[in-house]
């Protein structure tokens, strides 16, 4: 039997969710920015810049670092306190300024090859400290700003500027080198996985001590034009399907379905004393005297 008409009350429409308003982070006039065609940078920043959103942190309250690059350039978008400084110096820069203001939320936007190469020392003191910063490593495995030569992350056989034949070069694994030099957040994303990537860069900020996030990225200009890849799309689809696997699907797969995979994901958490704070305390101590 039907039931009465007056009984009958029409479902309720499900509210659409307001896009997220990036107007406010970003700097007027900066934009279009200059990213390549089908770069995965732009993802990344907003992903970067909802995961501040969801913080609650202050504009006034940050300081974005980077140093030389595509990924550098990122602090030229953002309306933060900001840093755009030397090839491979950002660390140098974000550690100077973090002792002198240690109230800022410090994040410091690096390439691979700034962080890795030329900053490399810097990159693993930095670790070694444990200084309360957030390193996002855009990681292309390429220097797309200068022409596309190889960098540390460039995989083996794969073809660039100054590897024509193939890279016969053993690659540094971002994450490894991090835990390994003592940072106390290891974290990896990529560019397509672009809800993981907000997330892992949220619970990076919000960690004390140094986060290191390797966020895999595609650079169709170059890598992808060398290594015959027909479009940025390919590219994407390749870092989904081939490149990595997340840390919750681990214990399904066996070792050969594992086997050359990168881990997306959090990787390693744990706490011991943070730089400022101990620094801090011996200043305090010293004074005492």
């Amino acid at each position: 039997m039907s039931r009465p008409a007056e009984e009958i009350k029409p479902l309720a429409k499900k509210k659409k969710k307001a896009p997220f308003n990036y107007s406010p982070y970003v700097r007027g006039g900066k934009l279009p920015h200059i990213w390549c065609p089908g770069c995965g940078h732009g993802i990344v920043l907003k992903c970067l810049l909802r995961a501040i959103h969801t913080t609650g942190l202050l504009r006034d309250d940050i300081a974005m670092v980077s140093g030389i690059g595509c990924s550098s350039r990122t602090p030229g978008y953002v309306d933060f306190n900001t840093l755009h400084t030397l090839h491979g110096r950002a660390l140098a820069y974000a550690t100077g300024l973090k002792l002198a203001k240690p109230r800022l939320n410090v994040i410091v936007t690096t390439g691979d090859g700034d962080a890795l190469a030329i900053g490399g020392n810097h990159f693993i003191h930095a670790c070694r400290r444990n200084m309360d910063m957030t390193i996002l490593v855009y990681n292309n495995a390429v220097y797309g700003m200068t022409s596309g030569q190889a960098s540390p992350t460039t995989p083996p056989g794969k073809i660039s500027t100054t590897s024509r034949n193939g890279s016969i070069e053993p690659p540094f694994d971002t994450c490894s080198l991090a835990r390994a030099a003592g940072a106390t957040f290891v974290a990896r994303g990529t560019a397509y996985h672009f809800q993981e990537l907000e997330k892992v860069i949220y619970e990076a900020i919000m960690h004390k001590g140094t986060s290191v996030v390797d966020i895999i990225d595609a650079c169709p200009t170059y890598y992808g034009r060398f290594n015959k890849y027909k479009s940025p799309t390919e590219m994407m689809e390749k870092i989904e399907k081939e490149g990595t696997v997340s840390v919750k699907q681990v214990d399904k797969l066996s070792p050969e379905e594992l086997e050359g995979k990168l881990l997306r994901g959090i990787l390693h958490k744990s706490d011991r004393p943070e730089y400022c704070a101990e620094y801090q305390k011996l200043m305090t101590k010293v004074q005492a005297k």
